[in-house]
């Protein structure tokens, strides 16, 4: 039986789709100020204030997993119909996009463009997966998240597969590992991070609370 929970504080739904790095988000979405909800239950999704879709793993399998749930029409219905924020992190962000060559899978469609992973030559100071701080140039296209924020500020990155954005104009951050890619993505109410704002310390949780205040 599914609980429902009542409060005055923003209620964000974590879509645990199997993949996710659940509770170090549910921690800091805490710590920001409202409430988290792990959930895999569609209604819980359509009571929340907003979404956010986590993800460490194989592409092809998240998506089929969010359609096994039967939890991906409703994600659609909400962001795309009713305009309610959602954060993709890490792989949620990937999974925004149209294609990956991670099993050659079709995304959500929300953002032209796919994933391709790292590919560098025997012997390169880069190795696969990008695992460790990274800078991100958000100059560009300044976003409102990013408010409180400096270039400066590292956050931190674990992944295998880089996104490129077809319309670079919803690139909203750029980084650079042996290549430059888009390592955040945004229009309207849709937004998406390469990098784990959950592990990143101080400036992490002023991203999290600005995702909340959008």
């Amino acid at each position: 039986m599914w609980t429902l929970y009542i409060s005055d504080m923003q209620k964000i739904a974590i879509v645990d789709y199997g993949m996710g790095n659940l509770r170090s988000v549910e921690r800091q979405i805490g710590r920001a100020g409202a409430m988290p909800v792990i959930t895999q239950n569609p209604i819980e999704v359509q009571h929340a204030d907003r979404i956010i879709l986590p993800g460490v793993g194989h592409f092809g399998a998240a998506m089929a997993n969010l359609k096994k749930l039967g939890i991906l029409d409703v994600i659609q219905a909400e962001v795309l119909e009713k305009g309610k924020p959602i954060l993709g992190i890490c792989l949620g962000m990937q999974l925004m996009m149209e294609h990956s060559e991670e099993g050659d899978a079709q995304g959500l469609g929300w953002f032209k463009g796919n994933c391709k992973k790292f590919t560098f030559e025997t012997g390169s100071k880069f190795k696969v997966p990008q695992m460790g701080w990274n800078t991100l140039d958000f100059e560009v296209n300044r976003h409102t998240i990013w408010n409180g924020i400096q270039t400066s500020n590292p956050f931190y990155f674990v992944h295998s597969f880089h996104v490129h954005c077809t319309d670079k104009a919803e690139s909203i951050a750029q980084s650079s590992y042996g290549v430059t890619y888009d390592s955040a993505i945004g229009k309207g109410n849709i937004i998406g991070m390469q990098f784990h704002p959950e592990k990143s310390h101080d400036q992490g949780l002023t991203l999290l609370k600005n995702f909340l205040n959008l």
